[in-house]
Order: structure tokens, then C-alpha cells, then sequence
């Protein structure tokens, strides 16, 4: 609850001297690293102040300053770090990103998995989608497994797709998309795995078939959590344009701890702006930005 001393009405607009002091932007970005990782420099006030605007007005408050205020001297850090972090956090997603490793995928790692758990029948194959953001990475892995397990079927698999956003996590699991965000997704998936509304809006939308739905599931993760609560016979795992954020020593902590959970055998799949990231660890590199746990 906000104090009702900080409260205002909401025609009090954003002016162009609107802005978190220097003290409060430090606190908060120190939180940040603390709490999730990511780094936020100077260089980044501006950002993080345009995107907290929405916050303030939400909380009815008159501006950045008074939402400083209520952080740090009205006790409402605990009520607002969640807020924060969905603030801050870059959800940059695509369907399709980076195609390479989805080609990979299917026309390697999936086969030479199935090929070392040949005396298993119909092995279950764990993807995990290690930032899912939104969802459209998850989405794409569902859509090019299905349309390979439709090939040769003898495989199971399901996917996982974890972030620390609660707003993004919801969208996930909603899987419904604006119209526009699907032009890569090849025209045979989209008749496959997408709905369409008979009567698209003024901004058209897109769903992910139920079937997809149904092998997806989506949980909340930071990944500077020293342990995670998931399996660890997972097949792939995929942390692509994450660990940029993070600096050298956090980096290594979450490979470790993201490796602990793969099988023998399974495969790490960092973004290609990262792949250096990974030479620090103990794999085998089998593409860019590819690793193969011993």
C-alpha cells in the first residue's frame, strides 16, 4: 500500500526534470545486481527511468522522485521487487532467432541424442529454455520438435521454459502473439501450430495450438539462485543473449550451475554473441556457441 502522503492524481504528467535521484538510481542498480545479475550502469538511468514511468503512474504517484521515496524511506522495496525486476529486465525475443541452432538441432544433436538412449523405447527428451522470456524460443523448440518427432517417432519430448519475469512468464503461458512477430516462422509451421482469429482486430493476434501448449511448461527462475529446482537428466539446455548482462565471475557460476543439470552426453546452447562465454567451462564445442557435456 502506498502512503496516502505520497498519493497524487494521475493528471500530474512526466516532465523533463522527472527523474530518480542520483543516490536512488544507485540503490536500485546495486539491488539489481545483487538480486538477478545484471549490470546497470549510468549509461542506463535513462532507460530505467522510462520504464519505471508506467510504475509510478500505476501507484499513483507523482513522480520519480516520490517513488524513490517510497522504496527507500516508506518501506516498499519488498512489495516493489518484483516490479523492478519486470522493469528492468531486457525481454528481447524472437521466434526463429539465430536459426542455426534450430536447424542443428534437428539434423544433429536430437538424432545423436536419440542414438545414445537407443535401448531406451520412445526416449523422453528435456529441453529447457534456460531465459524464455515471452516464449517464442519455446514455442519454436516445440514447433521443430513436433514436425521431426511427426518423421520418425520415436522419440517423447518436453520443454521447459523458466525467467525471472513474472510478466513474460504470463504472456508464455497465454502463448498469444501479435500477428506481426510471426512473419519467421515458416508458412507450414504457422498452418500447423498457429490460430488465427476469423475476424482479426485493428492489431491481429496469433495463438499457439493447444497441443503445443500441452508439452510446455513455464516456471519462475533467477539464475543467481545458488541451486535449482529442476532436473538433472535434461538433453538441451538453452541460454542464448543472456550471460552478456552478467559479469566474468557470475557468468561461470551460472554455466556451472546450468551444466550440473545435464546429462552426459547433453548439449549447452549459448547465443552466438557469447560464445567465447563458454570456452571456460569443461565441454566439448561442437558449433558455435555449441558445448557437449562429457
Amino acid at each position: 500500500m502506498v502512503p496516502s502522503a505520497l498519493q497524487t492524481t494521475f493528471q500530474v504528467e512526466a516532465s523533463d526534470d522527472d527523474h530518480l535521484s542520483l543516490r536512488d538510481y544507485k540503490r536500485i542498480s546495486d539491488l539489481i545486481g545483487r538480486e538477478v545479475g545484471i549490470k546497470l550502469p549510468p549509461t542506463k538511468r535513462l532507460m530505467v527511468e522510462g520504464r519505471l514511468r508506467k510504475r509510478v503512474r500505476a501507484l499513483g504517484l507523482a513522480n520519480l522522485d516520490a517513488y524513490g521515496t517510497y522504496l527507500f524511506q516508506h518501506d516498499g522495496l519488498a512489495a516493489e521487487l518484483a516490479f523492478l525486476i519486470n522493469a528492468v529486465t531486457t525481454n528481447k525475443t524472437d521466434f526463429f532467432r539465430e536459426p542455426e541452432h534450430f536447424d542443428l538441432l534437428e539434423n544433429r544433436l536430437v538424432p545423436d541424442l536419440i542414438a545414445l538412449r537407443k535401448a531406451e523405447r520412445k526416449p523422453l527428451l528435456k529441453i529447457w529454455s534456460a531465459a524464455s522470456s515471452t516464449g517464442a524460443e519455446v514455442y519454436t523448440l516445440a514447433m521443430v520438435l513436433a514436425d521431426l518427432l511427426a518423421q520418425r517417432n520415436d522419440f517423447r519430448f518436453a520443454i521447459l521454459g523458466t525467467d525471472i519475469s513474472t510478466a513474460v512468464l504470463a504472456q508464455g503461458e497465454r502463448a498469444v502473439y501479435p500477428a506481426e512477430l510471426i512473419a519467421p516462422v515458416p508458412p507450414g509451421k504457422q498452418q500447423r501450430y498457429l490460430m488465427f482469429a476469423r475476424k482479426p482486430g485493428p492489431r491481429p493476434e496469433v495463438r499457439i495450438v493447444p497441443e503445443l501448449r500441452r508439452l510446455v511448461r513455464f516456471a519462475r527462475l533467477n539464475l543467481m539462485d545458488a541451486s535449482y529446482p529442476f532436473d538433472r537428466d535434461v538433453d538441451v539446455i538453452f541460454l542464448r543473449n543472456v550471460l552478456i548482462y552478467f559479469d566474468k565471475a557470475d557468468q561461470e557460476k551460472v554455466i556451472l550451475r546450468l551444466v550440473s543439470h545435464l546429462r552426459p552426453g547433453g548439449y549447452l546452447i549459448l547465443g552466438h554473441s557469447e560464445s567465447m562465454i563458454g570456452t571456460a567451462v569443461t565441454m566439448r564445442q561442437v558449433a558455435p556457441a555449441v558445448f557437449q557435456k562429457a
